[in-house]
């Protein structure tokens, strides 16, 4: 093992470590509720009397300890140390948890109090955020992008007793508010060496250190006191109309919905293998690369930092993943960049592109001869199973990858089901999220005459509460306890669930017609393929607008260049601009006219007037994470956005005015 894990004991010490599973039965903590709103309250669980649903409660720690029985020695983590992989298997994996718990313990972390981890995806964030568990605490991801003044109010609302962060940039922001952290006691540093000395600051090989007089006996019988039906990890929500709130996780919420989703995807232990690069304090990065892979003996190799700047294609042609989840706009950058590729490519590869389903042999050797490339090409040619969630995702891109022999499967599901609540692994139709997991139940809250409804959760994988807000959490879980996502769907007859809507992004115009925007977005991003972002506006106003912004090439950052696929569009229609400033400057007219015929057919489909987009606008730059537009999984926010762009808006409706 590399020194950089030199703290795991030797082999001699493992066979310390009790690792009988033999005993997996918990006694639940006492509990009448099935909600609260308290870090330290258990509460009751959805338990079936049979079949899914029905399973033994486990703790993280029963869930760990089965899979080092099963798995001990296979590989669990693997990052790269100064340009080569550095394994730990699962129970040297294991051994760091219980080395970070002790000094999570040294260090004064009380029961239920937070550990706050700030950084990218990496060994010690898992480490910190297990070793935290078994310590006791609630685990909690901070977003790498939040303000100093953001990472305050999650500290603080989490009480956070310790601090785990990458580098400087992340230490800055905490020493910023520190003053506003009563709880806080230490701060450790997982990457680099620390630039000023402090008693409350730690390297990472300091921390590990620290809880070297902490015995067995005193961190087994924490772990023993751990409770299914008890919080040990909270998701804080993005945001974006107020503040957080933090998402309070069981035992049995995590170890339960991991094991029911990753059984339906592998049955056997220690074969998956998977690249982390998404943020780890959002929900589907944390259930699928920290739980889902415990729960399978899987292996992570942990993508480099600037994944989603252009690196992450790289990572997945070197690992091979078994497995792939990738926001939507993940797939939208890798179908642009493919497009572009493909412009490229010879006429007898364009063709069988173009005409693969002709004839049953035609489709043979296109898949024999572009496909397996084209999957190799993305490092996805072991991959058995593709994923999308986290946001709505174009039919355009699904039937795109379909196209390519990738289906892109659909999971649906939010920060309080743990997740997932609809998954399409085994069953699979475009434009649907699949069918609801086993052991939990759907219902359409109010359907109208089309049968949407709202879509409402029952199942173990139902949060316990929003941590101190137990207002919100009752406008949440109603009095039997289903959560109200907040979304519309409905269902077809072969109970596939489509989601058509989302209540608060609803647009209700001055003429109170309802109005869904994502398939009036899509609708226009099909029909003009240069545009990269398509938002719709007309909430409280007589007609409805949008703004657009054209495709750039960007990897991650908004820059003036336009995409090579807009470039070759420019080169069609004889435009001599490159810029996206050059386009607006000159108002290009083959671009603005393929926009305004696109709209209009559009509208052409359109069931009402009011549903017709009757202005719109292109702005200077794409939307982004730096920008404050998108959210950390790259999900649009669209209360920042109207802020944002509060005078483009007034413009578009202050000259219709006075056009009347």
């Amino acid at each position: 093992m590399a020194s950089k894990w030199s703290c795991c004991p030797n082999a001699e010490e493992h066979k310390a470590v009790p690792l009988s599973t033999s005993n997996l039965a918990t006694t639940l903590a006492p509990a009448k509720e099935l909600w609260s709103s308290s870090r330290d309250k258990a509460v009751r669980l959805r338990m079936e009397n049979s079949g899914p649903g029905s399973e033994t409660p486990m703790t993280i720690h029963q869930m760990f300890l089965e899979t080092v029985e099963w798995c001990g020695d296979k590989p669990a983590l693997v990052s790269k140390t100064d340009g080569r992989w550095v394994t730990l298997t699962w129970r040297e994996y294991y051994e760091e948890c219980r080395t970070a718990a002790k000094s999570f313990l040294k260090l004064g972390l009380e029961r239920f109090h937070g550990v706050g981890i700030l950084g990218f995806n990496s060994p010690e964030w898992f480490i910190s955020d297990v070793g935290c568990i078994f310590a006791g605490g609630l685990a909690t991801g901070i977003y790498t992008t939040n303000s100093p003044e953001a990472c305050q109010y999650v500290a603080a609302n989490c009480e956070a007793d310790v601090l785990v962060v990458e580098n400087q940039k992340q230490l800055d922001k905490i020493l910023k508010v520190k003053g506003q952290l009563p709880h806080l006691k230490a701060i450790i540093q997982y990457k680099g060496e620390l630039q000023q000395k402090a008693p409350f600051l730690y390297t990472w090989a300091e921390f590990m250190k620290l809880g070297e007089d902490v015995s067995n006996e005193q961190l087994n019988a924490v772990i023993d006191s751990l409770r299914s039906n008890e919080c040990c990890s909270l998701i804080y929500t993005s945001g974006t109309t107020g503040n957080p709130k933090g998402v309070m996780l069981s035992h049995d919420n995590i170890s339960w919905t991991a094991r029911t989703v990753f059984k339906m995807i592998n049955e056997n232990y220690g074969e998956e293998v998977l690249v982390s690069y998404l943020p780890l304090s959002h929900v589907a990065a944390q259930m699928i690369d920290i739980w889902g892979c415990m729960s399978l003996g899987g292996t992570i190799y942990f993508a480099d930092p600037d994944a989603l700047k252009g690196s992450l294609v790289n990572t997945l042609k070197e690992v091979r993943p078994t497995g792939f989840l990738g926001v939507p706009r993940v797939w939208e950058k890798m179908q642009e960049k493919m497009k572009a590729a493909g412009s490229k490519a010879s006429p007898l590869k364009k063709r069988l592109r173009n005409e693969r389903n002709a004839v049953p042999w035609g489709f043979m050797l296109s898949n024999n001869l572009v496909f397996k490339r084209v999957r190799a090409g993305l490092g996805l040619d072991r991959c058995t199973f593709c994923c999308t969630g986290a946001a709505p995702i174009t039919k355009d891109t699904l039937e795109y990858f379909m196209s390519l022999n990738i289906p892109v499967k659909e999971l649906y599901g939010m920060s309080e089901s743990s997740g997932p609540h609809t998954v399409s692994i085994n069953q699979y139709r475009i434009g649907s999220c699949g069918k609801v997991m086993p052991g939990c139940k759907t219902k359409l809250d109010h359907p109208d005459e089309d049968g949407n409804g709202e879509i409402c959760f029952w199942g173990r994988h139902v949060f316990m509460g929003y941590l101190n807000m137990p207002d919100k959490t009752v406008e949440a879980l109603d009095e039997d306890g289903w959560l109200h996502s907040g979304d519309l769907g409905k269902h077809d007859k072969d109970d596939f669930l489509y989601i058509t809507g989302r209540i608060k992004e609803l647009i209700i115009t001055a003429g109170g017609e309802n109005i869904p925007p994502v398939p009036i977005e899509d609708a226009v991003k099909t029909e003009v393929p240069i545009i990269s972002n398509a938002m719709l506006i007309g909430d409280k106003l007589k007609f409805l607008s949008m703004m657009l912004t054209l495709k750039m090439d960007d990897n991650g950052e908004p820059t003036d260049d336009l995409s090579p696929e807009v470039l070759d569009f420019c080169q069609q229609h004889g435009v001599k601009s490159t810029k996206v400033s050059e386009v607006l400057a000159n108002k290009e007219p083959a671009i603005y006219k393929a926009i305004q015929e696109g709209m209009e057919r559009v509208n052409a489909r359109s069931t009402s007037n009011a549903q017709k987009v009757q202005k719109w606008i292109v702005l200077g730059r794409d939307f982004s994470v730096v920008g404050g537009e998108l959210g950390p999984t790259l999900k649009l926010r669209r209360p920042v956005v109207v802020k944002m762009y509060q005078d483009e808006i007034n413009e578009l409706y202050t000259a219709a005015a006075e056009q009347q």
